[in-house]
């Protein structure tokens, strides 16, 4: 493709985005599958500029309000041009020429804008501290509160493009050999610093030259969504609960580290996620694992099982902050519940969930949030209304995480360990009592 019609193939890809209700990522896959003509350098480079354009959605918008114009993809690209890419507004119009595949010609207004842009960069004094920071209305004072004077430094490390993490699925590889195996394609593949199945490649190579992921070798997953799994800690014969599974990723995680023994139930209220990935447990050859969907968090599965689990993973359903690095939209459109809704709903969940962990057993309560009103205070409130269940601090589920932000939970984020946003807490139900050993019935004195 030549440079103009890129331009034209990421106009019309932002149009896409931007009208229909889904995440970014699911419009992305599946505007490329309807073109499958683009050659993997003309969709890296779609992808990469894509993907720019929404991390700095509030700087772009800021200088369109300025300069009057309308905050729409066309006007959001010409920006960005001139901005990040300190083009003038000869080499923009020579790229907008309104030509076979280019975009249409520029408008005097246009051309106004790009003259009243040059010489500017992204960022402005006048700006504020959210717009710097990309950081939307409605979760400016949650972080502020969690991270108080490294706020400005977490809100940089989440505008970083995130590297690609991998995970060794250990039932049909070793992480030597995977890593040996991606150098081998010229990618700079290393082991992670914590995950102890994790790989960490540091470019954004086409998945579709990698088979080891054909051949479930090895799965995508973020070095800090990996260790969740970890602290789940299930032993082979065991039987876990994965309760909110989604797309099986900690699922898969768990099975692997019970070396295909035990059993593993994925639930989920979204049956369609569920059966997707069932061809992922099969890929990666486990046979441990079950899918069971349900109704709500309180279906009646739950109630029948009550007690039955040595471990539960509860991966609840959050705002997402933490993923910011690879999903940029979440941070302006809001496809699910609200923070208000999403509070009540975890801790529903977590209470549900908790009913099948055995005496003795653990609840692993996990989120993919920044928040602390999603993560500690949940953890809290929880633990307030059921006594029975007691935290397990980090140094005693996993000495070796010694870098956590917080001193008894996985508390990860991008500035502190460079990984997407995580927390998890480790709860254990306390066993049962022994039972007292009858009395011996002494003689009768008389």
């Amino acid at each position: 493709m030549t440079p103009s019609a890129r331009l034209q193939a990421t106009l019309e890809l932002m149009h896409e985005v931007d009208s229909v209700v889904r995440p970014a990522d699911a419009v992305i896959s599946a505007w490329f599958r309807a073109n499958r003509h683009l050659s993997d350098k003309d969709r890296g480079f779609i992808v990469e500029l894509i993907y720019g354009l929404l991390r700095h959605h509030a700087r772009l918008g800021w200088w369109l309000e300025k300069h009057g114009r309308p905050d729409v993809p066309r006007n959001r690209l010409l920006a960005w041009l001139a901005l990040d890419g300190g083009k003038t507004r000869d080499q923009v119009q020579a790229l907008f020429s309104g030509g076979r595949f280019a975009p249409a010609a520029l408008t005097d207004a246009e051309r106004a804008l790009l003259v009243k842009l040059q010489g500017c960069t992204l960022d402005h004094p006048a700006m504020s501290e959210e717009v710097r920071g990309e950081c939307p209305d409605w979760a400016l004072e949650p972080l502020r509160r969690r991270f108080r004077e490294a706020f400005p430094r977490e809100m940089a490390a989440l505008l970083t493009p995130a590297p690609l993490d991998l995970r060794v699925n250990p039932i049909k590889a070793t992480r030597d050999d995977m890593v040996r195996a991606l150098r081998d394609l010229g990618l700079p593949a290393e082991p992670s610093r914590m995950a102890p199945y994790g790989i960490r490649v540091n470019e954004r190579p086409s998945l579709s030259g990698l088979h080891m992921l054909k051949s479930g070798e090895v799965e995508i997953q973020d070095e800090g969504s990996q260790l969740v799994a970890v602290l789940v800690d299930a032993k082979p014969g065991e039987r876990v609960v994965d309760f909110c599974a989604g797309a099986g990723g900690k699922t898969l995680a768990i099975a692997a580290q019970m070396q295909n023994k035990g059993h593993v139930i994925a639930c989920d209220v979204m049956e369609g996620r569920l059966k997707r990935s069932t061809e992922r447990f099969r890929r990666a050859g486990l046979h441990n694992i079950q899918t069971r969907h349900i109704a709500s968090e309180t279906d009646r599965w739950v109630k029948r099982h009550k007690g039955s689990y040595d471990r539960v993973l509860v991966d609840a359903p959050c705002s997402g902050t933490g993923t910011w690095r690879r999903n940029p939209d979440a941070r302006w459109r809001v496809l699910g519940p609200g923070l208000d809704n999403l509070l009540p709903l975890q801790a529903s969940i977590l209470a549900s969930a908790a009913r099948l962990v055995k005496p003795g057993g653990r609840l692993v309560y996990a989120t993919c949030s920044l928040l602390s009103e999603e993560n500690e205070d949940q953890v809290a409130a929880f633990l307030a209304a059921h006594p029975a269940f007691r935290v397990v601090p980090l140094r005693e589920a996993a000495p070796h995480l010694t870098n956590s932000a917080h001193p008894d939970y996985l508390a990860l984020t991008p500035a502190r360990n460079d990984t997407d946003g995580f927390f998890a807490a480790v709860l254990q139900r306390e066993a049962a009592p022994v039972p007292a050993a009858p009395e011996s019935e002494s003689a009768d004195p008389e």
